[in-house]
């Protein structure tokens, strides 16, 4: 093969386009519930199911300290495996804290990367030390793989 040819084969125009880049912002979910650390596990779970959600954020007691988040099988592991009472159990004893986060500007490539690595299944999304949305696994394969396959108009 010529030095040519193999400049010609390297160019932009020979390669096949690439999928556009989809972003944590453009498929996290924007509603999420906050709540108080002290409040019992019997309330979280009556929000949860209210606001039709498998997690919640847990708020920072002060602002040195960090969001903490509790799940669905948190509350499974913790609290119903172990015959513990939902409303003599509070937030903070089977919460997870300080929790990994994403930038809301984080390529869902590389957010799927980070979930994988370290077991996740969701996560939230912070900009400026303040929550703005949370992003599941769920979100990054349905939304993400939806969104750069689909083709533009």
């Amino acid at each position: 093969m010529t030095e040519e040819a193999i400049s010609d084969s390297l160019s932009p125009e020979s390669q096949a386009p690439e999928a556009p880049i989809v972003r944590v912002r453009h498929v996290m979910k924007r509603d999420f519930d906050i709540v108080d650390g002290m409040d019992t596990v019997a309330e979280a779970l009556a929000r949860m199911v209210h606001v039709e959600t498998k997690c919640l954020i847990v708020k920072k007691r002060h602002a040195d300290d960090e969001f903490g988040m509790v799940l669905m099988s948190d509350i499974a592991r913790k609290v119903l495996a172990r015959d513990r009472p939902a409303e003599r159990v509070n937030i903070y004893e089977i919460m997870s804290k300080p929790l990994l986060s994403v930038p809301p500007e984080m390529d869902i490539r590389y957010c799927a990367r980070l979930f994988a690595r370290f077991k996740l299944s969701r996560a939230p999304v912070v900009d400026q030390r303040e929550v703005v949305g949370i992003v599941s696994l769920t979100d990054l394969v349905v939304k993400g793989m939806l969104e750069r396959t689909t083709p533009t108009p």
